[in-house]
């Protein structure tokens, strides 16, 4: 209960304090290229289920679906897309998804059906939490797109090991899940955008 409210009162603060960087992205995303404003698409959620995670569209609407990582130099992505992308606000939508209920600021990262198949009867143990806006596994992994750029095959090695490790690593979080966490998190994640690469 005090993890809910917590994250009921920082989304709405939050959607308070945005809403101009929200207009503003949403009109530059128009004036960028044809396409809605809004990409969804369906990840799996606490226990199994799936939901429609919200994010700024950062690809051409034309774009081919397929692959659903996003690796180096993607040119698929918009000039605005690499920008919201780089500054990680391309997420904002999902305060929305915190609002309704379907996702936590702090939580493992959701994931596509296509990957879930390939979690073991022990990885799919992240299903239990409510999956999260930001996570240890995301701050660590926040160059993924570079790291698969530099493989020879990017999603064998995005399943094979940077899945597997950012599991490994939310079944950490999942043993010492609490507020005191989430807030170490939290701070971790602003320290991750404030820092100079």
């Amino acid at each position: 209960m005090a993890k809910r409210g917590l994250d009921l009162l920082l989304a709405t603060l939050g959607l308070l304090l945005v809403w101009p960087l929200l207009a503003g992205a949403a009109v530059w995303i128009r004036l960028d290229s044809p396409g809605p404003v809004l990409f969804r698409q369906e990840r799996v959620g606490r226990r199994g289920r799936p939901f429609r995670i919200l994010k700024f569209r950062t690809m051409r609407e034309s774009a081919e679906p397929g692959r659903q990582i996003t690796v180096g130099q993607d040119p698929r992505i918009t000039r605005s897309g690499r920008w919201l992308r780089a500054s990680k606000l391309d997420e904002l939508p999902q305060l929305f998804n915190v609002l309704a209920g379907e996702m936590s600021f702090v939580g493992p990262r959701p994931e596509v059906p296509r990957y879930v198949a390939f979690y073991t009867a022990e990885e799919r143990r992240v299903l239990e939490l409510r999956p999260g806006i930001t996570d240890l596994a995301s701050i660590k992994y926040r160059h993924e797109a570079e790291i698969l750029a530099a493989a020879a095959d990017p999603e064998r090695t995005y399943v094979d090991e940077v899945m597997r490790d950012k599991l490994r690593i939310n079944l950490e979080y999942a043993r010492g899940a609490g507020l005191k966490a989430d807030l170490g998190v939290i701070l971790a994640t602003l320290g991750a955008l404030f820092k100079r690469q």
